[in-house]
Formats: structure tokens, sequence, C-alpha cells
């Protein structure tokens, strides 16, 4: 018997001490879903997000913008395969200047942003993300630190700074700008992250044994400036993340008038062809909210017609066929209760 009591008495030790929190009564907030409540709820988030939608959609409109593609223009007719091309461009025989014609169609004020536009061009890639060397960047004396760049990290045993497939594959066409006749100045300064240009890439560090090899890949570097100040680089280093991007090339720093003629001569130099990409010029001007971008606001315009819709679909449903509130006293749970 004493045994038994001992067992039931360690038992009964076991279980926990009562608490309001261990038995969740604490005081909670339990709101009550009313058609008043959630057609409420719904009309003001329409109220909120449609003045948003407008607001940023308007803004996205007021950005002027002219992109031209020219990577088909800039090669001969008579080539009509990628595989033709891609022997153009990389023929260092050919004239590979082209001329192209764009129009201003509205005012655009200063400043005007310059950018080149790549698409089906994946610097996502895990093998090319990879192929690169921090250390390397960043101090001279981590010039060695070339591991991770295969195969573009030693050249006859000699370590390429900068080295890896990002930097390899550097963008070069380049872009001159006429306007009537005369020439259109284009600032490339400060195109790069401040954060790249003081943190990421060091002031002592210089290129070396870059581009030197049998196999080049895209621009060269000039050897006497350091890294952090060939700002062409340090925007093409920024990987993008989608295969379509744009990355800035330089500023126009005058206003330009509607219906104003833009000659731009194009060094097509980069060699998209041989893997089906494009290459565009972008002209466009900014507003509070960055470059023309639709979807922002569209996506506010939406949600915001949604919860209005939805609103209006509770109102009619509540007026032709209104539901009463149920009694509490009638749940199940309830009613065994009160018999017992």
């Amino acid at each position: 018997m004493g045994s038994e009591r001992g067992s039931k008495d360690e038992r009964s030790s076991k279980k926990p001490k009562y608490s309001r929190f261990t038995q969740q009564e604490l005081p909670a907030c339990k709101p009550i879903l009313t058609p008043m409540v959630v057609m409420a709820a719904f009309i003001s988030i329409g109220v909120v997000f449609i003045p948003i939608g407008l607001v940023t959609f308007s803004e996205s409109e007021a950005v002027v913008e002219v992109v031209d593609r020219y990577d088909r223009g800039c090669i001969p007719s008579n080539y009509t395969s990628d595989k033709q091309r891609t022997a153009f461009i990389q023929d260092e025989q050919t004239e590979k200047t082209c001329l192209r014609n764009i129009i201003v169609p509205k005012k655009m004020k200063q400043p005007i942003f310059i950018y080149y536009e790549l698409d089906d061009y994946y610097q996502n890639h895990r093998r090319y993300v990879k192929s690169r060397s921090d250390k390397q960047l960043q101090s001279p004396a981590s010039e060695s630190e070339t591991t991770s760049c295969s195969p573009e990290g030693e050249k006859n045993n000699k370590p390429i700074v900068p080295c890896g497939l990002i930097a390899w594959s550097l963008f070069n066409d380049t872009y001159a700008f006429s306007l009537k006749d005369k020439a259109l100045p284009v600032n490339r300064k400060n195109i790069a992250w401040l954060s790249d240009r003081n943190k990421k890439f060091g002031s002592n560090v210089y290129p070396k044994n870059f581009q030197s090899g049998d196999l080049i890949g895209g621009g060269k570097l000039n050897e006497s400036i350091p890294l952090n100040q060939q700002e062409d680089l340090l925007v093409w280093m920024r990987t993008a993340a989608l295969p379509h991007f744009r990355k800035l090339y330089g500023r126009i720093e005058v206003d330009l008038e509607a219906n104003d003629q833009i000659t731009v001569e194009i060094g097509n130099n980069y060699n998209t062809y041989s893997f089906g990409g494009k290459k565009s010029i972008v002209i466009s001007t900014t507003s509070w909210i960055g470059g023309k971008n639709n979807l922002l606001g569209a996506a506010f315009i939406t949600v915001g017609a949604v919860s209005f819709f939805c609103a209006i679909s509770f109102i009619v449903m509540y007026m032709i066929r209104p539901r009463q509130y149920g009694d509490p006293a009638y749940l199940s749970w309830n009613r065994n209760s009160a018999e017992n």
C-alpha cells in the first residue's frame, strides 16, 4: 500500500502547477469580424492604396526614357546568323563603329542618365559570381589570392589583377554623343557606388597581367590608374540579379529639348552574339522614385481597386441578404455545459 501511495504522489508531483498562462486564460484580443468591420477594412485599404498608386504611377510616367537596341543595327545586313556576327565582332580588322540617331520625345531636364542595357546575360550564374577575389581588390598584399578566380587567376605563374571571370568580361562598348554637329559632353565620374570607391576597391591596387593572354574577354584597364578610380570596372563588378539589367555609363548635364536629334557614335566591341544576347543604349531622366517603372504604381492601384470591389460586394450582399448574428448559447459545448 505504501509503495502504491508513493507512486501516486510522485505522478501528481510531476503535474505542472496551475497558472493562467499554462491554461491560456490570460487576457487576449479576440476581434470579431463583423460585416461592418470587414467592409471598413477593405474601404480603408482602397482609400490609402489608390492615391499612393496614382501618385507613383504619375511620377513614373513623367520620366522621359529612350531605349535604342543597336546590336543588330551595328552589324552589316549580310551577316544574318549569330555565328557570322560573332566572327565579325571578333575580327580585329573590321570597322565596328556605327552611328545611331535618337530623337528626344519630350524635354529632358538634366541630369540625364545614360545606361547600357543587356538582355539574356546571366551575371547571376553561380560559377560566374564566385569568380573573383575581394581580398585582392582591396590590398596589393593580397594580389596572389586567386584561388577562387579560375580560369582567370594566373598568367605565366603570375597573378592577374583583377582576377576572375567578372572582371575578365568587362563591358567595353563606347558611346560618343553629339547634338547639332557639336559634341555633347558626358560626365563619367561618380557613376559607381561610394562604398565601392572608398572601401571595396583599394586606392593602391593597380591592374597587372589583365587581358594579356590569348583569350580576351572584354575591356582593358589602364595599368597606371588604381582600381578604385576605374569606375567602369566598379560598376560592372556589382553583378546583376536578373538576366535583363542596366548599368550606368555616364550623365549628360545639360537640358535637351523635345525633337532634338542626338547622334550616338557607338564602338560596337562587346560580343553578345555568341550567346544570343541583346544590347541597347538607354537615355533617361529620373524622378523622386527613381527611373521609369510603372509596376509599383500599378500594384498599388490594383490592390486598392480589388479592396474596393470586395467592399462593394460585401455591402451589396449584406443589403440583399443580411445574416443575423448567432447566439453563442446555442453552441454545442455551451449547450452541453448548461444541461449538466
